[in-house]
């Protein structure tokens, strides 16, 4: 299988029965949708707001890679275009491009704006400084004494 232009790897490998490709859930909608959950005993996949609903039958439950679902018209209901080349024995798989992620602009005028939030920060009271008026007392810490030369 090749998705816009790359393998897709797989531990277990697609086949083809009956002119169509079977292709296990996992890694074809567990790769290419942008959320799968469980439903009961079905595998929803969901690409974009296509929605696509399988029923599983594992034989142990958890198994994807071992639930084969026809790979053309589940990619096809998510919006993928599906080609099979029987040259290469390859299903060529196209998916839909999507928007382009774009940072915002510095500054844009026509948006609209919040002006600042007035901040009320209290000035700290001023206290007097202290004045010392009477005798000066001695120092109670002791003087280093320089060594004898």
């Amino acid at each position: 299988m090749i998705v816009d232009g790359r393998p897709l790897a797989a531990y277990v490998r697609a086949y083809l029965s009956g002119g169509r490709v079977y292709a296990p859930i996992a890694p074809l909608l567990t790769r290419l949708a942008d959320r799968f959950w469980f439903d009961r005993d079905s595998f929803v996949a969901q690409r974009a707001d296509r929605v696509v609903r399988v029923a599983l039958v594992p034989r142990y439950r958890g198994e994807l890679d071992g639930t084969y679902v026809p790979a053309g018209p589940v990619l096809q209901a998510l919006g993928a275009s599906v080609r099979y080349d029987a040259m290469g024995h390859r299903l060529i798989v196209t998916l839909p491009r999507r928007g382009g992620v774009t940072s915002p602009t510095p500054f844009n005028p026509a948006a609209p704006s919040v002006g600042p939030n007035a901040v009320f920060t209290p000035l700290w009271p001023q206290t007097p400084r202290p004045i010392w008026t009477g005798s000066p007392l001695p120092r109670r810490t002791a003087l280093p004494f320089p060594p004898p030369f």
